[in-house]
């Protein structure tokens, strides 16, 4: 296996190393935001979306980004990654911006810094998964609607600790809801219900991330005639749902087979990977 490499604020390392400095903000506090990206061909996907999110999420924590952190930029970046890593196919990247080091909870500058990691991925399409995912609700920890809530922040730790209950009670993943029930997004993807071939989903103003691959699958489906309602969604829709199907920016789609002694199909799931592929596939010729 190739030697994989990094890019700390310029500097690129060899990840076999020791490669973020004493006094990373982001390590001491979680401060700054991020984006998973997915490499298919060697590609970036969606990196106008994932940038634009990161942008507007660094305005929302107060950081100073120079006007050089464009789409160009951070593409020339992971290119030059992983061309280096000798990632030709499929891969994953994931993009920091931090708040460079000073302070403690008040921070000494508002300037910001970059760190971009890669690291390869088996396949070079979107797969659905051949097992539907058992999932239940996490109840200890409730999500908050606030101005951060649509950004991939550093603060993470209630998705680690829903992640963990899904791993104890052998589940795949864990449905995340906020203090008045309503079910908002999983540990790591957002959330759709079909009933009768229509999809709904957990609107934005609702407090769940906004997912760029949650915005590429509505854009699919009203593209090709298939109805998308934001809306709250219940612990009844749950169960009243014919399927329920998750995205993420890196796994795509994954179609879950069974909440609590509910079970579910897969036939919107397997549409939409079929033209969430063709898309790609004709994108990436151009």
């Amino acid at each position: 296996m190739a030697l994989l490499y990094v890019n700390n604020n310029g500097t690129v390392l060899s990840n076999d190393a020791p490669t973020i400095h004493p006094g990373n903000r982001s390590h001491l506090y979680g401060d700054g935001v991020f984006e998973s990206i997915r490499i298919m061909s060697g590609r970036t996907l969606n990196l106008e979306n994932h940038i634009s999110r990161m942008l507007d999420g660094a305005k929302a924590i107060k950081l100073r980004t120079p006007s050089l952190y464009s789409i160009s930029f951070f593409e020339e970046k992971i290119s030059e990654l992983l061309k280096k890593s000798e990632i030709n196919e499929g891969g994953r990247c994931r993009l920091s911006l931090d708040r460079k080091p000073g302070g403690a909870y008040l921070p000494e500058t508002n300037e910001s810094s970059f760190y971009i990691e890669v690291y390869p991925y088996q396949v070079s399409h979107f797969e659905l998964n051949a097992k539907g995912f058992e999932v239940d609700i996490y109840l200890d920890i409730k999500l908050q609607k606030n101005f951060l809530s649509n950004y991939k922040t550093k603060a993470g730790l209630h998705y680690v600790m829903a992640a963990l209950s899904a791993k104890e009670k052998e589940l795949d993943d864990v449905f995340m809801s906020d203090y008045r029930g309503n079910i908002l997004e999983t540990s790591s993807c957002n959330l759709f219900i079909v009933s009768n071939g229509v999809l709904y989903t957990p609107g934005l103003a609702e407090g769940c991330i906004a997912g760029t691959m949650r915005m590429q699958v509505i854009n699919l489906a009203i593209q090709n005639g298939i109805k998308v309602y934001e809306c709250a969604i219940l612990p009844q829709h749950l169960l009243a749902a014919d399927e329920i199907f998750l995205t993420n920016a890196i796994r795509g789609i994954n179609w879950i087979g069974g909440y609590r002694t509910k079970r579910y199909s897969n036939n919107m799931s397997r549409k939409l990977v079929a033209l969430l592929n063709e898309y790609w596939e004709k994108k990436l010729e151009l």
